[in-house]
């Protein structure tokens, strides 16, 4: 059973489940979303409304299983309904509050799941550090995480130009960072011939690697660390520290992923 305060099932009801409806799920969307997230179609497995099952599942679900559906919904909740995020500002941050506890202090996103690996993958205390801070950070320091997934990126195309004896210009922008890391990894739009299949698919993916570069840049420079601040200024949530960090982890993924299969291998 999930050990949740009256509280926490009250801010949980607030966000989600307004008189038998969860958000605006038919049951059948429902049933596929929490089949997705936790191997269960809560409607059919209970035989009650949508609001009904998600209330039984939190009363009597394990902690892990009811923390992964409640990550799953805030999740949805932030794209789908991003403009009543601000007035159930409480709320939303009481139940990642709830969703933090009940897995254990564990990391609780695939986001950090991934970014984690990280650690292995580069064998470097210094990323490390900069790995489980900027994971550290998502939640109460947003501007702080930012600043973290904008090095961290850079930090992957130093090491991926260090292990191919490229010299780095200390005056490139991180977009120019990438875009030579890119050029070294034979993954810029040119180096895809039209003949190949999905070619134009393939094309914009890549040309996108840089657009995911310079918008980093932006986000830190505009609201991360590292620059100074006026006493009127707001920073982004932590909504938006997650999709900073899931972009440059996900980025950083491809480009090691890809250093590491064209390394020629020792016999």
């Amino acid at each position: 059973m999930a050990q949740l305060s009256y509280l926490e099932k009250d801010s949980i009801n607030r966000l989600f489940n307004q008189s038998g409806y969860v958000l605006h799920f038919s049951t059948s969307e429902f049933d596929r979303f929490t089949f997705d997230s936790i191997g269960i179609p809560l409607c059919e497995h209970y035989k009650f409304s949508k609001g009904k099952s998600l209330n039984s599942f939190i009363d009597g679900g394990d902690n892990l299983a009811v923390a992964k559906l409640l990550e799953d919904l805030l999740n949805y909740y932030a794209v789908k309904y991003e403009d009543k995020v601000k007035e159930n500002q409480k709320a939303v941050d009481a139940c990642w509050e709830a969703v933090r506890r009940l897995y254990g202090g564990k990391a609780f996103s695939q986001i950090a799941k991934r970014s984690e690996r990280l650690i292995d993958v580069f064998n470097s205390d210094y990323i490390a550090a900069q790995i489980r801070q900027m994971n550290e950070a998502i939640e109460k320091h947003p501007a702080d995480a930012i600043g973290k997934a904008k090095e961290l990126l850079e930090s992957c195309c130093h090491t991926i130009l260090a292990g191919k004896t490229i010299s780095v210009n200390k005056d490139w922008s991180v977009q120019q960072l990438v875009k030579n890391t890119c050029k070294e990894l034979k993954l810029t739009p040119d180096d895809i011939p039209d003949t190949a299949k999905a070619s134009d698919t393939i094309k914009q993916i890549l040309g996108n690697l840089s657009a995911i570069s310079a918008g980093m840049a932006e986000l830190r420079n505009s609201y991360g660390t590292g620059h100074g601040k006026s006493s009127t200024y707001k920073g982004l949530s932590p909504r938006h520290a997650r999709l900073a960090v899931g972009a440059s982890t996900t980025t950083v993924f491809f480009l090691w992923e890809t250093y590491e299969e064209q390394k020629p291998l020792i016999i």
